[in-house]
């Protein structure tokens, strides 16, 4: 076999809804349907026929309820595509639309794919956070005994995304003041990105009963410090993690179409980048967050780049500290991260956030002509992705 490789030709995403009924624009659509509707975009904005793709790799978090069964086969078949493509839905936490698209290169290079969708769902609004039934462990007694003496340490009772957002921030020596500060500025990128249209290529709009929804709904232009420093600290008492510095709990989806540069060559596409390094860490479920640190190192040591080498970063803000905490460890440039906004303006529908970031990044290489750009995201149960994409 030739040697071969795993370029992107497409990416697009919808615009980010508010994850609660009632206020969400995007409330009123199946998780299905919405994904749906993005896997029909996607190869509609490329020129590709349904029938050539191999298969589609779908992340969702909360597989339960209307985003079970498979949701990524079930949103194959609304779509209208030929019964023949298959599709699987994978689960890697916050991670998991871009676990896809790992798993999608890796198939692509290995040859076992020619033409591969990645992407995610996750309607917040509708399959809510912790959606199991109660008195359901998905830790079991091995887990709890292992990690007992952290919990007693910490006051926990179960793992907490939002107590290890405290605990970064202690260890960082993170203030309250430096966490908002950091939740202003993503707003006011994003608010500046949407009304310079920088959103506009990548974005679906998805028809609502209120008209087309194309502008992500959770943004703050006029947020400030003054104002979120009124919010409380519901993770402890005399905390500095708020709602207002932590993700918004968003509706959304998102979808990459990979290929090979020949395969690409053949369809008449034109690649848009490689994925040049693909690579996961784990680190202490506790903190939890902390992984897209050593992710990056391992990255970046993967592919023989210097952090300078990057052009421009996304790392997923599931919370201030996060990215904070990692710029503090990289000495990366804080103007390279995140620049039109992220997770905490934008909104985080978990499934879908990996195939978000890595649309808005891709779409930012090329508009601005950058070699080589990185995507990291931590995971629940102290995990991260890493991906080093280049421009071709």
């Amino acid at each position: 076999m030739t040697q071969r490789d795993a370029v992107i030709v497409g990416a697009v995403r919808t615009a980010i809804g508010v994850g609660k009924p009632g206020k969400g624009a995007l409330h009123g659509i199946h998780p299905v349907d919405i994904s749906a509707l993005v896997l029909t975009s996607l190869l509609s904005r490329a020129g590709v026929e349904p029938s050539l793709v191999d298969d589609v790799i779908w992340g969702c978090v909360s597989q339960i309820g209307e985003q079970t069964f498979n949701l990524g086969r079930n949103a194959v078949l609304a779509a209208g595509w030929p019964e023949t493509v298959p599709a699987t839905t994978i689960d890697r936490q916050c991670g998991s639309s871009q676990q896809a698209v790992h798993f999608a290169a890796a198939g692509l290079i290995a040859g076992h794919y020619d033409l591969v969708v990645a992407g995610g769902v996750e309607m917040m609004s509708r399959v809510p956070l912790n959606s199991s039934p109660a008195g359901q462990d998905p830790f079991g007694p091995r887990v709890a005994e292992r990690y007992a003496a952290q919990f007693v340490a910490n006051d926990m009772l179960v793992f907490n995304q939002g107590i290890g957002a405290e605990l970064i921030a202690d260890r960082w020596g993170l203030s309250r003041t430096q966490l908002d500060e950091y939740s202003v500025g993503s707003h006011l990128r994003a608010a500046e990105a949407t009304s310079s249209g920088t959103f506009t290529e990548e974005i679906v709009p998805v028809p609502t009963t209120a008209g087309d929804f194309g502008r992500d709904q959770g943004i703050r232009p006029d947020s400030s410090v003054a104002g979120l420093a009124g919010l409380k600290t519901p993770f402890k008492p005399d905390g500095v993690v708020t709602a207002g510095n932590a993700s918004q709990i968003s509706d959304g989806s998102a979808a990459l179409l990979l290929t090979t540069s020949a395969r690409a060559a053949e369809l008449g596409l034109r690649p848009w980048a490689r994925i040049h390094t693909a690579v996961l860490a784990g680190a202490d479920p506790i903190m939890m967050l902390t992984a897209p640190i050593p992710a990056t190192a391992k990255a970046l040591a993967r592919a023989g780049l210097g952090i300078s080498d990057i052009g421009t970063f996304e790392v997923n803000e599931a919370f201030a500290a996060v990215p904070l905490a990692w710029l503090a460890e990289t000495g990366a440039d804080p103007g390279r991260l995140n620049s039109d906004g992220g997770a905490i303006a934008l909104g985080h529908p978990l499934g879908a956030s990996g195939a978000r970031l890595m649309t808005t990044l891709v779409h930012r290489m090329r508009r601005m002509g950058v070699r080589y750009g990185l995507q990291t995201m931590c995971e629940g149960g102290g995990m991260a992705n890493a991906t080093v994409l280049e421009l071709s």
